[in-house]
């Protein structure tokens, strides 16, 4: 074998150590959780089962939130009111459909219900519809995370509307990623208890009117 031979197997495996070396970390994805579920974690206990389980039918949805943060990267703002975009703290699943599920969850936990869902063919009347407008998200490393949210509950049959606005805000202590949705968790979690609050007051209108 000439000295050539000798030499281009070291001269690729060099290349492809140092091309190894080079590569781009690979992203971390993250989930929200249910305030239940956020328990359970920390406690190693398994999530409440709620009880009186055919007490109400809800249904929750639409949900949508803001175009800036409609996308895969977790968005941030800076100090100086600069956004970005991560690309390597992403959301697991599109977060209209994430925050749709943990207001659900979050929901049949305060309310006591296991009937409640983003999925419309899953309940039967008298349904309670829930709508959910996050008009904005902010979110600071190692500051805190703010969402304004508009609501609206309505009631099976033809009861009055209830309007709602809720805005939540919870510091963040680290500049972990993990933190920041952590936050995200604790502000949907008082989201929902306006909600909740709401369904209750209104299903007791509407269970006296029937009495």
């Amino acid at each position: 074998m000439n000295r050539r031979n000798l030499i281009l197997p070291t001269v690729l495996a060099a290349a492809m150590t140092w091309l190894a070396g080079c590569s781009s970390p690979s992203p971390t994805f993250y989930a929200l959780r249910s305030a239940d579920d956020a328990t359970a974690a920390t406690s190693n206990a398994s999530p409440a089962v709620p009880t009186g389980a055919a007490a109400l039918d809800v249904i929750v949805g639409p949900v949508t939130v803001p175009d800036m943060v409609d996308r895969p990267q977790i968005v941030t703002r800076n100090p100086d009111n600069t956004i970005q975009m991560n690309e390597f703290a992403r959301w697991a699943t599109p977060l209209k459909l994430d925050v749709g599920r943990v207001v659900a969850a979050d929901l049949a936990q305060r309310l006591g219900t296991a009937h409640v869902s983003t999925f419309d063919g899953a309940s039967t009347p008298p349904v309670w519809r829930v709508r959910v407008d996050i008009t904005r998200i902010d979110s600071v490393l190692g500051d805190s995370v703010t969402i304004d949210a508009q609501w609206v509950v309505r009631p099976p049959g033809h009861q009055a509307l209830t309007l709602g606005h809720t805005v939540a805000h919870e510091q963040v202590t680290s500049q972990d990623y993990g933190a920041l949705v952590d936050a995200h968790d604790r502000a949907l979690a008082t989201i929902s208890a306006d909600i909740a609050a709401a369904i209750r007051a209104d299903h007791a209108t509407v269970g006296s009117a029937t009495e």
